[in-house]
């Protein structure tokens, strides 16, 4: 018997997250009969606009057919926006029923605001990440392009759904059906889930230096409680003079700019992706000071932190 996937769509849903994971079903299909089956939903059986401003007809509203297997939320920005508690008490009541509850870039919110992870590994894009975290601080959230943990199964959206359902297809029809997948749409690897979404410090920043990586990497990790230039020269086994010349050399700033700059790009993130206050949100990026994050956020993006607030990514 074909599998039913049904996926349920956000206004504001990643149409590239949706296609690539649709597509490899699609493919499937056509080298081996009908493996796959799929329906579109909504909250209210309507077609639902993507954050490319393009409009999908979906086949139902929330309605399950009998033989539905899995059920993926599909988000995008402001997952949360269209939350209802009608939405999640149709959630809970379905998940018994269902062998797969997963969510697709920011679907994740979804299924968590509903209460629906307790202990599984869950993924979702990135620029969500640390929104996410600040909300539901006792939930897994990795950096993998997907997490398959028992019946919850998360993407991190665009091409990284092609990977999952390439794995999913690979796991219950072979490698070979899932390699012949990846050739249609000139994939030259399939990704594991332990690839991460973003590239590493070393290829975002052409840095070549083990020392800087590893500076860099650590002022990452460290925003909420920004470490000293000091702190930070130590770490690297380096004096604070020859961490300022690596700095200037390779990237042409200074280390105090450049840690200001990740923590106030780690702001605006927090600011488009969670419902924090600005003060909560310039403490998450250690900013002590409301009006001295407010000249820095200013002095950076050329809006207030409230401004900004209100202005949405690009698609």
């Amino acid at each position: 018997m074909p599998q039913t996937f049904c996926f349920l769509l956000l206004p504001g849903f990643s149409m590239m997250g949706l296609m690539s994971a649709i597509e490899p079903l699609r493919v499937a299909n056509r080298f081996r009969g009908e493996l796959y089956r799929w329906r579109l939903l909504s909250q209210d059986g309507n077609a639902v606009q993507a954050s490319n401003g393009m409009s999908l007809n979906v086949d139902d509203g929330l309605e399950l057919p009998a033989d539905t297997q899995a059920l993926f939320v599909v988000a995008g920005f402001e997952p949360l926006a269209h939350y209802d508690h009608h939405l999640a008490h149709w959630l809970q009541r379905r998940e018994p029923e269902l062998a797969v509850l997963g969510g697709i870039d920011t679907g994740s919110f979804v299924l968590a605001e509903a209460g629906l992870f307790q202990h599984q590994r869950l993924t979702l894009h990135w620029e969500a990440i640390d929104a996410f975290r600040e909300r539901y601080p006792a939930l897994l959230v990795t950096q993998e392009l997907f997490e398959i943990d028992g019946k919850r199964i998360t993407s991190a959206g665009g091409t990284s759904s092609l990977d999952l359902m390439l794995g999913l297809i690979g796991q219950e029809h072979g490698e070979p059906l899932a390699v012949q997948v990846s050739e249609q749409f000139v994939v030259s690897r399939i990704r594991t889930r332990l690839d991460h979404q973003r590239m590493q410090v070393a290829s975002r920043y052409d840095l070549h230096n083990k020392k800087l990586v590893r500076v860099v990497g650590e002022m990452e990790r460290q925003c909420e409680q920004p470490l000293s230039t000091e702190a930070l020269a130590e770490l690297a086994g380096i004096t604070v003079r020859q961490l300022e010349r690596l700095f200037r050399h390779h990237l042409d700033t200074t280390p105090s700019a450049f840690y200001l700059d990740l923590r106030l790009d780690k702001a605006r993130q927090l600011l488009r992706q969670s419902d924090l206050n600005v003060l909560e949100v310039g403490l998450a990026c250690g900013f002590d000071s409301a009006s001295y994050f407010s000249r820095c956020y200013r002095k950076r993006f050329a809006v207030s932190p409230s401004q900004d607030r209100h202005e949405r990514p690009g698609s």
